[in-house]
């Protein structure tokens, strides 16, 4: 997995590829991390578990290939939060104690859409989004999961041009209305 805010490769990290472009402070032990790049998170008095999510600063949305299967398509998806909750400051809000006093773990205090695209429109909204200072992306190249050993992952991913690259899942995050162009009005997943 590569993460970061350019097309530089870096260190490897998990089992996708958070790209960037631009963004360093987005470094999550993977590559695609750039060493000019704007740091993309929440300060610690920023978050506001009393905002409706409508209203936090930044906006967190994965977009997971449509043709993928619910495994699959599942897989993706955690496989793109993974370095983006790693990365990026305050996305997770403080743990739950229920009435018996068992705490849960924090989940995004300002939201996480999960929506679906196609191949053309995955690869645009990477790029897209890769091309801003102030928004962080973790993708999930297909060959993550064409592969089952992390060394041969990160040897096709080292083949592939990034125009060419095929993606399973997106993550973003960044200032929402830039965000929301990038995205445009892509469904949710069903």
């Amino acid at each position: 997995m590569s993460v970061g805010n350019t097309g530089d490769v870096g260190e490897a990290g998990s089992a996708g590829s958070a790209g960037k472009t631009g963004n360093a402070g987005n470094a999550g032990g993977a590559a695609g991390v750039s060493g000019d790049a704007v740091a993309v998170g929440f300060a610690p008095g920023e978050r506001d578990f009393g905002l409706s999510t409508r209203r936090a600063r930044l906006k967190w949305v994965v977009v997971v290939h449509a043709g993928l299967p619910p495994g699959r398509a599942a897989n993706a998806a955690v496989c793109a939060v993974a370095p983006t909750v790693a990365a990026v400051p305050g996305l997770l809000g403080d743990g739950a104690a229920d009435a018996d006093g068992t705490v849960h773990p924090g989940l995004p205090w300002a939201g996480c859409s999960v929506l679906v695209a196609g191949s053309a429109a995955l690869r645009t909204v990477r790029a897209e989004a890769a091309a801003r200072a102030d928004v962080f992306v973790a993708d999930v190249p297909a060959a993550a999961q064409s592969t089952r050993v992390y060394g041969d992952f990160l040897a096709t991913v080292g083949r592939a041009r990034t125009e060419e690259m095929e993606y399973c899942a997106v993550s973003i995050v960044g200032p929402r209305n830039p965000v929301d162009r990038i995205v445009g009005r892509l469904p949710l997943m069903p």
